[in-house]
């Protein structure tokens, strides 16, 4: 049988690959299905042929798989916001950690190190506190939208179709999102239907309102709008804000930011405060911290307890270290271990997340945090004091080789590995296993219905 670009066949999925699809096997060839379950039996029909590997679509579900569920969402498949809600999530939670054990042993060479049962979410919907929606004057239809007149083709607000710039779908309500987040896109909606003011063109670059972005606190049930808009025009987007914290007292801030940048980044190079406070505020493990409108925060405030209480248990702190934050972005880790250690120094590139960390420390009192702003290549070397635990927790590429070499260097005992990225967590302590060992690795579950996994990592010197 030749495998080519557009044949039709029956399949049994096997397994679930990194990424979220389906795993068949044709004559010994990977054939990755999107929407696709492990003990599905399926037709599909190839799409893209490589010379080792196939990518099609299900045209037809022959037998389902015992863990196949019916999504709630009717965005579910179109959507690139969440792949699996199709998935049960016992099933979920175990493939997470399959997806971890098999990148330590393919991508680090690393055998044999314990990956513990992923710890689950708190809840499975509603758990983002952060959603970004884009507005578009080409509308992306969905099959039962495609002969309907009543349809507004040149308008939209909502989410990506996955791997696309330009198709978004006109999304209505999002369940990755507290409900009320869904009452306030609706409201913002209807704004900008009724200014008459065009929607930003991604393709043409024409238009005025560009994204939504939603912010929640769920410790203090607070609400941040930022309207991203491509001029500075605050006589069309004033009265939004007014309307918005006059209706709905947990709103506590309405923010517009401006770019006229072409690039699809909802952060603006001018930002005006129009309604309420420049910022808004979480807390995790009674730590109270300020989010503003482009700041970053980890987008489940529940499962970033549980990420960061995995981080504590690691550490083991008897109250005397000294620990070293590569990567500390506006300081959540250092301030949730500063009660437990003598001192923390964090290292974090971003100026204005040093300024939020030593903002955040000044708002809870805490005084054994110091923060470093600089490249860590250039930093490292200017630390004075010997750390006795080192937490690294870079962003998804994971750790410069020049990185590396150093840290390897510095020769600390004890080190933490935070990560939201098993293949670059894989590569990076394949890349560190001549002086650590990865002791255990520690699942944490923050994104229900993706295939993203946070995981801890404890290592110890050889």
């Amino acid at each position: 049988m030749k495998i080519k670009k557009g044949l039709e066949i029956e399949v049994e999925i096997e397994d679930l690959a990194f990424g979220g699809r389906g795993l068949a096997r044709l004559e010994g060839m990977a054939v990755f299905v999107d929407q696709a379950v492990p003990g599905d039996r399926t037709a599909i029909r190839i799409y893209k042929k490589k010379k080792n590997f196939a990518e099609a679509r299900v045209i037809d579900l022959i037998k389902a798989s015992p863990f196949r569920l019916e999504a709630p969402c009717p965005y579910s498949g179109y959507c690139g916001g969440c792949k699996w809600q199709f998935l049960s999530y016992d099933q979920q939670l175990i493939y997470k950690r399959r997806h971890v054990i098999d990148a330590l042993e393919h991508i680090g060479l690393l055998k044999d190190v314990e990956v513990h049962p992923t710890i689950p979410s708190e809840r499975i919907f509603g758990y983002r506190n952060k959603m970004e929606f884009s507005c578009t004057d080409r509308r992306w239809l969905l099959p039962d939208e495609l002969n309907r007149p009543d349809i507004d083709r040149e308008f939209a607000l909502g989410l990506h179709v996955p791997g696309t710039f330009h198709k978004v779908i006109d999304t209505r309500t999002c369940l990755l999102q507290p409900d009320f987040g869904n009452v306030l896109l609706d409201e913002v909606r209807q704004y900008i239907r009724a200014s008459g003011i065009p929607v930003y063109g991604l393709r043409s670059h024409i238009g005025f309102w560009r994204f939504v972005v939603l912010r929640h606190s769920v410790g203090n049930d607070q609400w941040m709008v930022n309207i991203v808009t491509a001029q500075d025009d605050p006589g069309v987007v004033l009265p939004l804000a007014q309307s918005l914290t006059k209706r709905y007292s947990r709103v506590g801030s309405v923010i517009n930011n401006i770019t006229a940048r072409k690039a699809g980044v909802a952060i603006g190079e001018i930002e005006h405060t129009l309604a309420g406070l420049d910022h808004i505020s979480d807390q995790i493990g009674g730590y109270e911290f300020v989010i503003s409108a482009n700041s970053f925060f980890q987008t489940n405030s529940r499962g970033a307890e549980a990420l960061y209480r995995t981080v504590a248990k690691y550490a083991a702190l008897s109250g005397s270290e000294t620990i070293l934050d590569l990567y500390s972005g506006t300081g959540t880790i250092p301030i949730f271990l500063s009660d437990h250690c003598k001192s923390v120094i964090g290292v974090e590139i971003v100026e204005s997340a040093v300024t939020d960390a030593e903002q955040n420390c000044r708002n809870n009192g805490v005084t054994n945090c110091e923060f470093v702003q600089g490249d860590i290549r250039d930093c490292l070397s200017r630390i004075r004091d010997r750390p006795d635990l080192l937490i690294i927790d870079p962003p998804r590429a994971g750790m410069h080789r020049d990185v590396v070499k150093q840290i390897l260097e510095l020769g600390v005992e004890r080190v933490i590995y935070v990560s939201c990225n098993p293949a670059t967590m894989a590569r990076d302590l394949g890349m560190m296993q001549e002086i650590y060992c990865p002791v255990e690795v520690q699942p944490v579950d923050m994104f229900p219905h993706t295939y993203h996994i946070e995981a801890v990592a404890k290592l110890v010197k050889n």
